[in-house]
C-alpha cells in the first residue's frame, strides 16, 4: 500500500546512493568541512574515519580517505573507530584526547555511510525504511580561551543486548567458503526493535541523568539536545522518557533517516546553518548504538 511505511515508521523521505562510493561521500564531506573552516589538507596531521562499517576489511578506510583528499604520504595518521551508531562521537573523544596531549595539532573526523547496501526489504521492510545515506566531517583544533569546550563525556555498554542488532558477515564470523549460505543470510541488517526499546526504557533516562551529574547542568538549562538521529518514534520516546522539550531537539530524521554514525555531525551541521548554536550555548549529543553502547557528551560552545 502506497505509503505504509511512512506510517509506520515516520519517514518521508531519505537519500540513497546509486552511483557514489562511501569514499566519495567520505571526501566530499571532508572537502566542504575544509573549506567551511578556511583550512586545506595540508593543515590536517591526523585522519579517524569513524563509520559502523568500513568499505573494506581491510585495509582500514582512513588512509584512503587520506589519499583522496591528497594528503602526502607520511604527513599524517590515519586510522577508523567504530562504535557503530556512536562512532563520530568516540572519533571526537579520541582526537581530543589526542588534541590535549599534544600528540596532534589539527584533526580531521568523518562519518560516512551507505547503509542502503544491506538493509533487509525482505524479512524487515519496516527496519529498511529507516534508514538513509549520508556523510559529514568535522575538524577538531586545540580551542583557545572562550572558544568553547567539552564538559562531560560518557559512554556506557550493556553487551547482554549484543545480538539485538546485527550485520553478521563481512568479518570472521562466517566462512563464505565454508558456509556460504549462513555467509548470504547474514550480510543484511537485522534488528530486534522491542529489546532495544525494553533496554532503553529501563536504562537511558539514568544514563542522561548520570552524564548531567557529571556536567554540573541540570537539564533545563540544555540549549540544545542533538540525538543519534534513530527513528522518529525512538526521539519521540527519548523526549518523553528524558523530559526534554521537543523546541530544544534537533530531529531530522523524517526528511533524511537514520543515517547511522553520520546521524549526529550530520544533524549538528544543519543546527548550525539553522544558527541554533550561538557562542555560549549548553548542547547535549545522546545516542545509542548496537552493541548496546549509550553515548552522550555535554559541550559549551
Amino acid at each position: 500500500m502506497p505509503g505504509a511505511l511512512q506510517d509506520a515508521t515516520g519517514v518521508r523521505q531519505r537519500f540513497i546512493c546509486e552511483n557514489e562510493s562511501q569514499i566519495d561521500l567520505a571526501v566530499k564531506a571532508c572537502q566542504a568541512c575544509l573549506k567551511d573552516t578556511d583550512l586545506s589538507p595540508l593543515h590536517i596531521d591526523c585522519v579517524i574515519f569513524g563509520s559502523s562499517v568500513s568499505y573494506q576489511s581491510i585495509p582500514s578506510t582512513a588512509p584512503l580517505v587520506m589519499r583522496e583528499l591528497g594528503i602526502a604520504d607520511g604527513s599524517a595518521a590515519a586510522f577508523d573507530v567504530n562504535s557503530t551508531c556512536w562512532s563520530f562521537m568516540t572519533a571526537f573523544d579520541v582526537a581530543a584526547l589526542y588534541i590535549s596531549a599534544g600528540r596532534y595539532n589539527t584533526v580531521l573526523i568523518v562519518s560516512s555511510e551507505i547503509a542502503s547496501r544491506a538493509l533487509p526489504w525482505e524479512d524487515q521492510p519496516g527496519v529498511a525504511a529507516l534508514f538513509g545515506d549520508g556523510a559529514a566531517a568535522a575538524v577538531l583544533r586545540k580551542s583557545a580561551p572562550g572558544e568553547g569546550r567539552v564538559v562531560a563525556n560518557l559512554m556506557r555498554t550493556y553487551p547482554s543486548a549484543y545480538d539485538a542488532c546485527s550485520l553478521g558477515s563481512g568479518g570472521t564470523r562466517f566462512d563464505v567458503r565454508r558456509e556460504p549460505e549462513a555467509f548470504l543470510r547474514n550480510s543484511t541488517f537485522q534488528m530486534n526493535g522491542k529489546e532495544l526499546y525494553r533496554l532503553t526504557s529501563r536504562c537511558f533516562a539514568g544514563f542522561v541523568a548520570h552524564l548531567l551529574h557529571i556536567a554540573g547542568w541540570q537539564l533545563d538549562e540544555v540549549d540544545l539536545v542533538i540525538p543519534h538521529q534513530a527513528s522518529p518514534l525512538a526521539l519521540d520516546h527519548m523526549a518523553r522518557q528524558v523530559g526534554i522539550k521537543r523546541e530544544k531537539l534537533v530531529d531530522i530524521t523524517r526528511d533524511y533517516g537514520n543515517q547511522v554514525s553520520a546521524s549526529i555531525p550530520f544533524a549538528l551541521d544543519i543546527a548550525r546553518k539553522q544558527g541554533r548554536l550561538p557562542p555560549g550555548s549548553k548542547v547535549l549529543f545522546l545516542g545509542t548504538s548496537a552493541g548496546v553502547s549509550f553515548g552522550g557528551m555535554a559541550m559549551e560552545t
